[in-house]
């Protein structure tokens, strides 16, 4: 019985650590974010939807 508790405790504090340091990466991670388009793609693209 005491061999399944122990068992037990080890498979907890082995998904804890494994939850906390996939957690501390995803806080890591550098998020980035795509460039604002040019003012004349802007132009080009405000043109062709006031065509249809």
């Amino acid at each position: 019985m005491t061999f399944y508790i122990i068992l037990a405790i080890i498979i907890i504090l082995a998904i804890l650590t494994l939850s906390l340091i996939t957690t501390s990466k995803g806080y890591a991670y550098k998020h980035t974010i795509d460039p604002l388009p040019q003012d004349s793609q802007h132009e080009q693209t405000k043109d062709e939807d006031s065509k249809e």
